[in-house]
């Protein structure tokens, strides 16, 4: 049986059968979304094979397009609230079809064989491992979709079958691969890329309560609150010279300049208007007035800014903001590239560095404490256990949740350094730091519902 809504495409599959084949063949013409799918599997019960090519575009394209073409709409991926209409609502048509089949698998046996999106696999199995109701096993055998389709996306042909039913997902190299390179599955609770590397390491999970890896900061507005130094003064986003005072004003670095190693001088600065989160900003106004000065004058835009989370605030406030943000040395991290490239950072012009919200850092209180859990980081057996958790095709495959699962504390053990760990939790201890029950009971009390990072 086989279906499309291009008629041409009809005629050419129908040209090609032999005509002994074509009594035990059904080719028509019709609309996936249209048709009545139950009407049509209702007496198909044995084991059945689903084969397709569903279309490589996310309903938003669609819609760009003036597409009529689309799934009718429903909150298919429980988003919550306005999350359901907005840009998290958006979601591959391919993803959607895909769920369909397996609703056809409910009730019988059989696989399923698809040309797709590599990331459109993934949120597939991640839906499967939630349903209580299909338990199927995967396999992934990568493409190249550039050579064969033109399209510069990763992509594979996604094979899901009843056969078995663990709910992980062999990946393979290519269609000629005869053994997989590394199984995804789902172990501890988390989602894990290679299940058997995460075997291996797993002794290493666990959150450290002495160091806690952090998101810099989060401001939502860079042309008013970056600036670009000059030999005198600064100039914002805009264009504008601006002419502050120090006080507020700190290094910055960003994503690409933490992912390229450029760590011992900032192209940016950041005016960082609190010590806390939820802390008065008033005091700015006697501290460095000029800096008040220049945040009224772009109020409008600073007052504008969406995020529910600066509602019920003091004006100019930041988040991702902490006594962590003000320490000299930090370990940081871009949560964009592609690559495990950790980097100690050092002060810069006397002031303690501040990173965008796309890097994640721990911060320390001395040079020595840096060096020492950048050893424990760049061990062998710490990488290998990160490299078992990343996806590396996310939008952002490093996040402070996959960075927290592991236990510098359990590394320390491992490669025979625990007295030098312990050494250093009790003098960050002596000063204040590593109390991770506070830290996390502040960032609740000021975030509410919003997740942290």
């Amino acid at each position: 049986m086989g279906y499309d809504v291009n008629p041409y495409y009809i005629d050419e599959a129908l040209s090609s059968i032999n005509i002994a084949d074509q009594t035990r063949s059904t080719i028509m013409q019709g609309d996936f979304f249209l048709l009545d799918w139950e009407n049509i599997l209702k007496d198909k019960v044995d084991y059945i094979l689903i084969l397709g090519n569903p279309p490589w575009v996310t309903s938003s394209e669609l819609g760009l397009l003036n597409s009529k073409n689309l799934p009718k709409k429903t909150n298919f991926q429980g988003r919550r609230g306005i999350e359901a209409v907005t840009g998290s609502g958006n979601f591959d048509i391919s993803e959607w079809m895909f769920l369909q089949h397996i609703e056809w698998l409910s009730k019988r046996n059989g696989s399923i064989a698809l040309l797709c999106k590599y990331s459109v696999a993934r949120k597939v199995m991640k839906r499967v491992r939630q349903s209580k109701k299909h338990r199927f096993f995967g396999h992934i055998y990568r493409i190249d979709a550039k050579r064969h389709f033109s399209a510069a996306v990763e992509a594979c042909l996604f094979l899901l079958t009843t056969d078995r039913g663990n709910a992980d997902c062999e990946v393979y190299e290519n269609l000629d691969s005869t053994s997989p390179s590394y199984v995804i599955g789902e172990r501890d609770g988390y989602v894990v890329r290679d299940v058997d590397k995460y075997k291996r390491h797993r002794k290493l999970k666990g959150q450290d309560p002495a160091y806690l890896w952090r998101s810099g900061l989060k401001h939502d507005c860079s042309k008013v609150m970056e600036l670009e130094p000059l030999d005198r003064g600064f100039r914002n986003g805009f264009g504008e010279y601006v002419e502050i005072e120090h006080t507020f004003v700190y290094p910055l670095l960003k994503s690409s300049d933490v992912g390229n190693k450029r760590v011992k001088w900032c192209r940016k600065a950041v005016i960082v208007t609190q010590k806390s989160v939820g802390e008065d900003t008033s005091i700015i106004n006697s501290m460095a007035p000029e800096t008040w000065s220049y945040l009224e004058s772009h109020a409008h835009l600073l007052n504008g800014r969406r995020s529910s989370i600066y509602r019920g605030k003091p004006p100019y406030s930041i988040f991702g903001v902490g006594d962590y943000t003000f320490k000299n040395w930090k370990i940081a991290i871009s949560a964009l590239y592609k690559k495990l490239n950790f980097c100690i950072v050092g002060p810069i012009n006397g002031k303690p560095v501040v990173f965008d919200d796309t890097v994640n850092f721990l911060s320390f209180q001395s040079r020595k404490e840096a060096e020492f859990i950048f050893e424990l980081l760049m061990s062998k057996s710490a990488l290998e256990f990160y490299e078992s958790n990343i996806f590396w095709d996310e939008k952002r495959p490093i996040t402070t949740d996959i960075l927290r699962r592991l236990s510098l504390k359990a590394v320390a053990q491992e490669i025979g350094r625990f007295d030098e760990y312990r050494y250093f939790v009790k003098e960050s201890a002596l000063s204040g730091y590593g109390q991770l029950q506070l830290g996390l009971a502040e960032e609740t009390k000021e975030y509410g519902t919003v997740p942290c990072q």
